[in-house]
């Protein structure tokens, strides 16, 4: 296999961090296609109640979902790993095309091929409507900054 995602399992502390900050920037990129490359060709997902398998099905909910999820930001934290396995806490938000905000919070659960491809992703989410005043996420789309505080620090 040519495909591989450093850094590899098993993961320390610091590369699940790595790992972690990895998936957030893909995601803030809003690119279904690049964030599609992590996962393997077969990976299975459990997203919300949406049961998906392989990286072609992948790309399409993340096409959908960026089509309606409008100037989405998201922070993820690692919350625990063990050999190939990532548990990560996250909260993203997005509004909709009536301008509607809405923080959405969430639990990840991650692991990794031996080239550390996702091959399995557990994620459980629920959805806050927020006024735009309530909004802790105001970096320019795309990467968040380094500078910006964690979900940790602000308080998630």
């Amino acid at each position: 296999m040519s495909e591989a995602r450093p850094p590899l399992p098993p993961f320390t502390a610091e590369t699940a961090a790595q790992k972690a900050r990895m998936a957030e920037d893909a995601w803030n990129s809003r690119d279904p296609a690049r964030v599609a490359l992590a996962y393997t060709t077969d990976s299975r997902w459990r997203n919300r109640a949406e049961f998906l398998q392989g990286r072609d099905a992948i790309q399409a909910f993340l096409t959908r979902k960026w089509s309606r999820e409008l100037d989405y930001r998201l922070i993820k934290e690692v919350w625990a790993f063990h050999g190939n396995r990532i548990a990560v806490r996250f909260a993203y938000e997005w509004r909709d095309d009536s301008g509607s905000w809405f923080r959405s919070y969430g639990n990840e659960n991650w692991e990794f091929d031996e080239h550390g491809l996702m091959r399995l992703r557990i994620a459980s989410i629920n959805d806050r409507p927020i006024g735009a005043a309530d909004r802790k996420y105001h970096w320019p789309l795309g990467r968040r900054p380094d500078d910006h505080p964690s979900l940790s620090e602000l308080g998630l």
